[in-house]
């Protein structure tokens, strides 16, 4: 089986990360493994973020956690995921991934912006040019002092 990170001493990767073109998925890896070992610490799989990757390809975090405790590679996770629930090009799956570096629709959401807004504060960054992947991969950094 794969290590598994403890998240309560090192962070998950990037959600910006690919692996098999998918966009999240290395994350939710992560979060994945470490839930299954107990070391999540403060991580949450088949969290909201998770969950974009999930309906994107229209699978769901009991599934994806079913085969991750298998012990597959990253490699495999991702084509399993490729392979079941909705359909998806390399092209759509590319876009899908490239569409959350310019995506500042947090900043706006009325669901969302209030959460946002206090997050992209406390980090010091403008949340109206600020995209979800970048105030997570910027909490990361501040939690685990890289």
């Amino acid at each position: 089986m794969n290590q598994s990170k403890d998240l309560t001493k090192e962070k998950p990767r990037s959600p910006y990360d690919r692996i098999g073109g998918f966009a999240i998925i290395a994350r939710t890896i992560d979060k994945c493994r470490a839930t299954i070992a107990g070391t999540n610490g403060e991580y949450h799989f088949d969290c909201p973020l998770d969950n974009m990757l999930f309906g994107f390809k229209g699978i769901k975090g009991d599934d994806f956690k079913a085969f991750v405790v298998e012990g597959h590679t990253d490699e495999e996770i991702a084509q399993w995921v490729k392979d079941h629930g909705t359909p998806k090009t390399d092209e759509e799956i590319t876009a899908w991934g490239d569409a959350f570096k310019t995506d500042y629709s947090y900043a706006t959401d009325p669901a969302k912006k209030d959460w946002f807004i206090g997050e992209c504060t406390r980090l010091g960054l403008d949340p109206m040019t600020t995209s979800l992947f970048t105030m997570l991969d910027a909490d990361d950094k501040v939690t685990f002092l890289d």
